[in-house]
């Protein structure tokens, strides 16, 4: 029996106990074997058909059984607030930054950059993490949005109320707001996090491109049901309105036996994207490369979108093949997972970051402009990388922590570019 359920936003049913799982008219408010039943709503009721997300969860006990939460101070570096003073338009880049180490995932978490306040239900924060320790006896809900995991080093299990999530580099997962989860590992593993505020990711529409291509609904796995029956002290760690929580369990509280619906965790190996691109001249807009998009208000405009640059084929003619300068109403959060990026010859080393907010002009460096004018334009191929952006309407703030540990002289890679020679 597979592990996983296939397919994007489809309608799952699974059981980890035969007969868990009410059928027909067996009453949800009276489930079999004394379990509970809770929904997990993550859109309004009313939301359009194709766009509600909620999911029925067979509990062994329900969430509402906890005690009063109360503030949580071990992850100090974590959801700390955004600098106050007015943020130059400056493009910034970092190396990977130390992180905490001897601690576990949420304790590892390091906030960089974040738009807008959570309450608002819109907006992005992006975090960096370093785990060395598995988190033990304890769990991490996140009231203010969805989390992206990308891990760049070490794999990842991550344990959900709804099922298991195994995530190598290569791979990235996303826990819907509100599930709860514990994340173990062996060894180091260190990574991304894109915190989403607004609506749900989703497959980004096709248009021209027709019925097929990009991220394919049906590489999407969900985990099949799986439960804890531990009883002892256990704590849930909870973000919430842009603030740490904490409160104490005498139970595991990953112990939804079974479950129905949409709203679930789900991995994706990146590998899958099909990426499209140009058979003829020009270079096409990286848009092209969106595998996941949280919509805003405004049609056309995302609230975030997630772009990968995977290894792909650059064939076109007469064209500039690298990324070109561009000066953008959206604003880019990049991150490297491996290999290098080949709009930068240095400087970006994977499990560094960087930003380039909007309307801030940028594209390739010195070097990797020379290189491609140069170059002889036959086919050939970009191998071996893997970067990401995290694109979105509204611009970024980096945290002080992130400030204080940008690269001095990212700007230098734009100096001493030529100036053309018109004809007299």
């Amino acid at each position: 029996m597979s592990d996983y359920l296939t397919g994007f936003g489809g309608h799952f049913s699974t059981e980890a106990v035969p007969g868990a799982l009410p059928h027909g008219r067996n009453s949800p408010q009276k489930p079999a074997f004394g379990l509970y039943a809770e929904q997990l709503s993550g859109t309004a009721f009313t939301a359009p058909r194709h766009e509600n997300r909620r999911s029925w969860l067979y509990r062994m006990r329900p969430t509402a059984d906890h005690p009063p939460y109360a503030r949580y101070d071990g992850a100090n570096l974590f959801a700390p607030g955004t600098v106050g003073e007015p943020l130059p338009p400056n493009r910034l880049r970092w190396d990977p930054p130390e992180l905490p180490a001897g601690t576990d995932f949420v304790d590892g978490l390091v906030t960089m950059m974040a738009n807008r306040d959570p309450a608002d239900l819109t907006g992005v924060a992006i975090h960096l993490y370093r785990a060395d320790r598995s988190m033990e006896r304890r769990v991490f809900v996140d009231a203010d949005g969805e989390l992206l995991i990308v891990p760049q080093a070490g794999a990842l299990r991550v344990r959900t109320e709804l099922g298991l999530l195994e995530l190598a580099p290569g791979w990235i997962g996303v826990v819907p707001r509100g599930v709860k989860f514990r994340v173990e590992v062996d060894g180091t593993a260190t990574g991304y996090v894109a915190e989403n505020h607004g609506a749900p990711f989703r497959l980004p529409e096709l248009g021209p491109i027709g019925s097929n291509g990009l991220a394919n609904a049906r590489d999407f796995e969900t985990p099949v049901a799986a439960y804890e029956d531990v009883d002892g002290d256990h704590e849930v760690v909870q973000k919430y309105l842009g603030s740490l929580w904490s409160t104490k369990l005498d139970h595991s509280p990953l112990d939804v036996v079974a479950w129905h619906g949409n709203l679930a965790p789900y991995r994706y190996e990146l590998a899958r994207f099909n990426t499209i691109g140009t058979v003829s001249f020009d270079h096409p807009d990286p848009s092209i490369f969106t595998v996941l998009t949280s919509p805003s208000e405004t049609p056309g405009r995302a609230n975030a979108d997630f772009v990968i640059f995977p290894p792909r084929w650059m064939v076109g003619e007469d064209t500039f093949r690298p990324p070109w300068f561009h000066r953008n109403v959206m604003s880019e959060a990049m991150g490297l997972i491996h290999g290098a990026y080949d709009a930068k010859e240095g400087g970006f080393a994977p499990g560094g970051l960087s930003l380039h907010n909007l309307m801030s002009g940028h594209g390739p460096d010195v070097e990797a402009w020379r290189k491609a004018s140069e170059a002889e334009l036959k086919p050939h191929k970009i191998d071996n990388t893997m970067a990401f952006m995290v694109e979105s309407c509204w611009p970024y703030r980096p945290t002080r922590f992130a400030l204080d540990r940008a690269q001095p002289d990212y700007d230098a890679c734009w100096a001493d570019f030529p100036k053309a020679e018109l004809p007299r």
